[in-house]
């Protein structure tokens, strides 16, 4: 498996801090512009109103996730 190093929160400019740190965002913190939209993203796709319930967007995520044989 490849490997990534993560920057440290010091290192992420103040405007691009988000309230999470799950891996996935802590290996955005290289481009820490990317991490702060990839972040919004997320909260509007899995989070905001939807026609699809929470629980659907979860499981929706949960299959892509497998399908790619990815370990989040």
């Amino acid at each position: 498996m490849a490997y990534i190093a993560y920057r440290s929160e010091r290192e992420v400019p103040e405007e691009n801090q988000v309230a999470d740190h799950d891996n996935i965002l802590r290996i955005s913190r290289i481009h820490s512009k990317f991490m702060r939209q990839h972040y919004e993203m997320f909260i509007e796709l899995m989070k905001k109103r939807s026609p699809l319930s929470r629980a659907q967007r979860e499981m929706i995520a949960v299959v892509v996730s497998a399908v790619n044989t990815c370990h989040y």
